[in-house]
């Protein structure tokens, strides 16, 4: 308890440190602020200044705010950006991503920690990306729907790919209980698609701004009820966290838009008002600097981890270009492509939980995936540069 104290304190304090450091630097440079959150709490972590320690509540905290930063994802997938060479292209990008990413780990180190660090390398952080394309106006170009395929895909794969290679079971069985996760989803998906929706947004509605808060509530319960599931069938947390999100945009599509826009809102508020700032410095806090510092060799292969996410994930995300796309846009494409992090937090997570991989090894990945976050979005976005959105090049997604 006397760890808790001070660090149930300090977290809340680096939240609201956060943005007014990401403002105030916002003068001169862009940086997402999932950038200041983790070297924040890396500062005040036990590598460092040791204000804050790791705590099991505070975890647990961390846990379900990794989570809604899936389900926010998951909810803001344009189901559109599937249809046709968008789609097929991004999920042959990623399985490429996956050959290559396993096989060259494979080279250095055979065996479950290839398959651990090829998962890491070929993830995508649509929860990271998402934002960054919102407020520079990308969403609903050509360039944001492509972005928003190769990041669905990129953190969707992965999950698929955790659930059957890193479970206690053997990869034939993890199939099939995946399957059956699937199908479980799917009824979720055709009860919403099925569900009264008159009666629903006006309930919805009503109680938008009052204590009842209905919406908000059944957001938990979509949430809750699917992570439930994932638990029950051993499959992991952000599965079903993702799963809920798509059900949850199922429900609301034919809200009307201001209606929409208010529950939005408020689920936003949840997210990155309280939970998934308390994830991304919680992750920083435990962040194990120690190990990298101690062998320099990892600290100075940081920069080359970097490289091979943007040769392993970066390259086949290109693939998903919109057709007439310049060069500059196709690597703007890939930096944001090869953009990692909360999945590599969750997949090397679990190689350290089951002695797979070092300590040492996890830090050096999940650093690099701060890197990815600080560097390829500011990097992207300054090629990319001001865009109109009436001249973008229209992309026929029937072909």
């Amino acid at each position: 308890m006397d760890d808790l104290e001070p660090t149930l304190l300090i977290i809340p304090v680096l939240g609201v440190l956060a943005p007014l450091a990401a403002r105030g630097l916002g003068r001169w440079v862009r940086v997402p602020i999932v950038v200041f959150e983790l070297v924040l709490g890396i500062l005040v972590g036990p590598s460092v200044l040791g204000w804050a320690q790791p705590d099991a509540f505070i975890d647990v905290l961390s846990e379900f705010g990794l989570a809604m930063l899936f389900f926010v994802a998951g909810s803001e997938i344009e189901f559109a950006a599937f249809r046709g060479r968008t789609g097929r292209n991004a999920t042959v990008g990623w399985l490429l991503s996956l050959v290559i990413g396993v096989g060259a780990a494979w080279f250095f180190v055979p065996g479950e920690e290839a398959v651990i660090i090829g998962i890491a390398l070929c993830s995508t952080a649509l929860g990271t990306i998402l934002p960054i394309l919102r407020d520079a106006g990308e969403l609903k170009t050509p360039f944001g729907r492509a972005l928003g395929a190769i990041g669905a895909v990129g953190e969707f794969g992965p999950l698929i790919a955790i659930s059957i290679f890193l479970g206690g079971r053997n990869p034939e069985l993890s199939t099939i209980v995946l399957v059956l996760f699937g199908l479980i989803a799917g009824l979720a998906i055709w009860l919403a698609v099925r569900l009264p929706r008159g009666a629903m947004h006006r309930f919805v509605n009503s109680t938008l701004h009052t204590s009842g808060q209905f919406a908000i509530r059944v957001v938990l319960v979509i949430l809750a009820g699917l992570i439930a599931i994932s638990v029950v069938l051993d499959l992991d947390i952000l599965l079903g966290a993702f799963a809920a999100g798509i059900v949850w945009r199922l429900i609301m599509r034919d809200a009307a838009e201001p209606d929409r826009e208010a529950v939005e809102s408020k689920v936003e508020a949840v997210a990155f008002g309280f939970l998934v700032p308390v994830f991304f410095i919680y992750t920083g806090v435990t962040f194990d600097l120690e190990a990298l510092l101690a062998q320099p060799i990892l600290f100075l292969l940081l920069p080359v981890v970097l490289i091979v996410m943007f040769l392993v994930r970066g390259l086949p995300s290109t693939l998903a270009a919109p057709e007439g796309s310049t060069g500059r846009d196709r690597l703007s494409i890939a930096l944001l492509g090869a953009t990692g992090l909360p999945i590599i937090v969750a997949v090397t997570a679990i190689g350290v939980e089951e002695g797979i991989l070092s300590s040492a090894a996890s830090a050096l990945l999940v650093g690099a995936g701060m890197l990815s976050v600080l560097l390829f979005p500011l990097v992207a976005m300054s090629i990319r540069g001001e865009r109109v959105t009436a001249s973008e090049p229209v992309e026929d997604d029937a072909a």
